[in-house]
């Protein structure tokens, strides 16, 4: 405690001392000269459909939100904030309710806004001018409800790195991305094919309502992205051109400034490179401020490569000899061979399971398509097939995924997941058409190609996977018991154990809850349970390894 308190003195006198940098980041905007002739006027058609000039919002009958974008930054920005004004309000008061969420004092939230703040102090000097120019036009659209903590313009850049700060902070657990890359051989008609899973989570609420988003710009190649509304940088994304972009953390240092985020330097690439050298080269212009694996396929390379950057390193990861690439939440670039985080983090964490179950079914599949790519994606099992519990951050499909997204570059062709999860149908998009019927209507259309769609997964139609949304709402529930001391009843503790038995959390949910109720026999009982399960990392293991002996000494 004593510790803690020292660490929030000398961030206080940092926050004072920097105060006037803390100010100019809070005043900057970009230039928006000519804001005055933009059209902002947006017309609903119905609940379903709305346009603005040339620009539109589509609600698919899959529930997926198709954004259509063109113009310059400003008006780009405009058209996507007006358009998405009810879907971005839905999105803030998901992510910042569970700030408040897990910071219920107001005083406590002034002081945490004034630490952000001030650790985003030069955020404003990273962001190119066009995309502050995109988010700003975007941002007169936001509420005004959280205006105490930023302005809109502010809390919009913000957002835009709240995608690092996850990564930097994994104990939050907000990630756990998967991807492949296959070509040649390894494919049915030897053209690239990638599948990724992105697993960033910050709750049911904020994963409801997904938006993909197709941007004609003034400057630069046409591109699609899938994210959520009022997000213009770039999580998963193909441009015209063939370049793919995905993201995946890497163990990072909780970063002490904002520089550059993730998605507006994916955002870059896609935009502006139509090679993998270019991509590279647009990479290395800009200052990182945590550590992150960028995969980049390539039509016209007709391969993947990955782009490994960090605030203090740089590597390019390619294999040789080999018709896949596999990446998980670790790097494997020459560069990064005795990088300690690097190497702690393949040590004690998720990653390197996930990548070695990623790598045994590439493996298995001796010639790829979009439907087994998908499979893939899907899996729940360990490594040789074994259960390991419904959630295990070591599944690929770790039952939490904001969306999984598959690639064929040299065709243009696109299958994004809907909810729930990555489970739902995988909505096929061909961006030789899809633009072609945007850019010359205003009506609504449709622009999938449904004829291509991948079926949702039969799972989510088991009794396993209600089990599975039941546990989910128990385990809560227990949680929050043990953190308050109150009682939950035998049977549904019963229940719980019953909905997901090969998962070791199970066992550590209810162990915590009778050790804090002074059960130490039966918290002793779940713990040694718990304990012959794939437990998720070293440092799980550890935990429970410390309750079971503080549990012996109890008894």
């Amino acid at each position: 405690m004593k510790q803690f308190l020292q660490h929030i003195v000398i961030l206080s006198l940092l926050i004072l001392i920097s105060s006037c940098g803390v100010k100019k980041s809070l005043t900057d905007i970009p230039d928006i000269s000519g804001i005055q002739q933009i059209d902002t006027t947006r017309i609903i058609h119905n609940e379903n459909f709305y346009t603005l000039n040339n620009n539109q919002l589509h609600k698919n009958k899959h529930g997926l939100w198709e954004l259509y974008l063109e113009g310059t930054p400003l008006a780009r920005g405009i058209a996507a904030g007006s358009l998405t004004r009810e879907l971005m309000k839905l999105q803030e008061d998901a992510f910042l309710g569970k700030i408040e969420e897990l910071v219920p004092s107001e005083r406590y939230r002034n002081f945490l806004s004034k630490i952000i703040a001030w650790y985003n102090r030069k955020l404003y000097l990273h962001v190119p001018e066009e995309y502050k120019k995109e988010i700003y036009g975007v941002s007169r659209y936001a509420s005004d409800d959280y205006n105490n903590f930023a302005t809109p313009y502010v809390r919009m850049l913000y957002a835009h790195g709240a995608h690092d700060i996850g990564h930097a902070l994994q104990d939050l657990m907000l990630v756990g991305c998967t991807s492949f890359a296959t070509w040649g051989k390894k494919t049915t008609d030897g053209q690239l094919l990638i599948g990724r899973n992105f697993d960033f989570y910050a709750g049911d609420e904020f994963a409801k309502e997904k938006l993909i988003m197709f941007v004609n710009p003034d400057r630069g190649y046409k591109f699609m992205s899938y994210g959520w509304a009022g997000m213009m940088g770039v999580l998963s994304g193909m441009n015209t051109e063939g370049i793919t972009v995905t993201i995946n953390a890497s163990a990072s240092k909780v970063p002490t400034i904002a520089k550059t985020p993730i998605s507006l330097l994916s955002r870059e690439i896609l935009q502006y490179a139509s090679t993998i050298e270019e991509a590279i080269d647009i990479a290395k212009k800009r200052d990182v401020f945590v550590s992150e694996s960028i995969m980049i396929g390539s039509a016209k390379d007709k391969k993947a490569v990955l782009i490994e950057v960090a605030p203090d390193n740089f590597g390019v990861y390619e294999v040789a000899n080999s018709n896949q690439l596999v990446c998980a939440n670790h790097f494997q670039s020459e560069s990064y061979h005795r990088d300690k985080r690097n190497l702690k983090a393949i040590k004690e964490g998720h990653s390197l399971y996930r990548y070695q179950r990623m790598t045994e079914l590439v493996s298995e599949n001796n010639q790829l398509d979009p439907e087994k790519a998908v499979a893939i994606l899907r899996n729940r099992e360990g490594l040789e097939d074994k259960n390991i519990g419904y959630g295990n951050e070591k599944a690929l499909n770790q039952l939490l995924a904001h969306h999984g997204i598959v690639f064929k570059p040299e065709e243009l062709k696109v299958w994004v997941s809907t909810n729930p999860y990555q489970m739902g149908t995988f909505v096929a998009y061909d961006l030789n058409t899809v633009f072609k019927k945007l850019e010359i209507t205003q009506k609504e259309v449709v622009i999938a190609s449904e004829a291509l769609n991948i079926p949702e997964d039969p799972f989510i139609h088991t009794k396993e996977y209600t089990n599975y949304e039941k546990f989910r709402m128990i385990r809560s529930k227990i949680k929050e018991a043990s953190k308050t001391r109150q009682i939950i009843p035998d049977d549904e503790l019963k229940e719980f154990k019953t909905l997901n038995p090969d998962y070791w959390a199970t066992y550590f949910v209810l162990g915590e809850y009778h050790y804090t109720q002074k059960e130490y026999e039966k918290a002793f009982s779940a713990f040694v349970e718990g304990e012959k399960k794939e437990i998720t990392t070293i440092p799980d293991q550890e935990k429970l390894k410390k309750y079971i002996r503080k549990c012996k000494r109890k008894m």
